[in-house]
């Protein structure tokens, strides 16, 4: 990949395109998607996928950290896309979660501080991983070896302040799982311990600068799913958010969206 290549925040045109991909492709989408649009409002998620297209050009070699099963759990084609068009995607989890997923070329089954591999890569990913990461510079550090010079690092997490953040911090781990499944019908499998050590952008600059990683993006982005089964719910929430936009006050429940890219020489090993 070309190191001058810049991480944007896509524009509405962009967006949009990839939502039409996403949820029209297939036929008629669901009420969801169409209420969703309906309030012009667009997913973290998407947010994330379209950056993730940008940095992932033809014939890089890429990485997914905490891939598990899916690369895009909600937009398999682009993951199938995506894949295609990397010259080698490296999926890393501790989770034999790993073992399932169809789009990566290769597997490391363990923490990416400890994954060995020679390679080096243009992009790295990790989407709702950073919440896990118990030692951060380690993780970070080693990230950061992975890289070539120029090569970019997009993290996608929930802010540390955001209600569910605050709520998951509080109640017990034995709980998490039951509450998800509650709400979004998640699965045991795919419910793991959080830290929040890198959830806010000054946590995220200050681990990032020690290891060489320039920030190159950043955003803040509402998010607008936390009663999404709901017809009803869903609605309130994207109300709720459509008014708070007009007044430019961000929603309370919100994602972070952020790259970085390698500059120079990172520490050694």
């Amino acid at each position: 990949m070309n190191s001058s290549t810049v991480a944007r925040m896509p524009d509405q045109q962009a967006l949009m395109a990839l939502c039409r991909e996403k949820y029209f492709s297939a036929g008629e989408p669901g009420w969801s998607p169409k209420m969703r649009l309906r309030f012009g409002y667009v997913s973290p998620d998407e947010y994330y996928e379209a950056v993730v297209e940008q940095l992932v050009q033809p014939g890089v070699a890429w990485i997914d950290i905490g891939c598990g099963r899916d690369i895009f759990p909600s937009n398999p084609g682009l993951a199938r896309k995506l894949a295609s068009r990397a010259a080698y995607v490296l999926g890393i989890d501790p989770s034999d979660n790993i073992r399932d997923n169809p789009f990566i070329t290769e597997g490391f089954q363990g923490l990416v501080e400890d994954c060995d591999t020679t390679r080096e890569f243009d992009v790295v990913t990790l989407r709702m991983v950073a919440e896990h990461i118990v030692h951060p510079e380690r993780a970070l550090k080693r990230i950061a070896r992975l890289l070539r010079p120029g090569g970019h690092v997009v993290i996608y997490t929930p802010y540390k302040w955001a209600p569910m953040s605050i709520i998951a911090a509080l109640v017990p781990f034995r709980f998490h799982n039951p509450l998800k499944r509650l709400i979004w019908a998640t699965e045991a499998r795919d419910t793991f311990p959080t830290v929040y050590k890198l959830n806010t952008r000054k946590s995220l600059l200050g681990e990032t600068a020690k290891v060489g990683l320039r920030e190159t993006l950043f955003a803040k982005l509402d998010d607008c799913r936390t009663l999404a089964a709901f017809r009803a719910t869903t609605f309130i929430e994207l109300s709720l958010q459509s008014v708070l936009r007009r007044l430019s006050i961000g929603y309370p429940e919100a994602c972070l969206l952020a790259v970085y890219q390698r500059v120079g020489d990172s520490p050694s090993a």
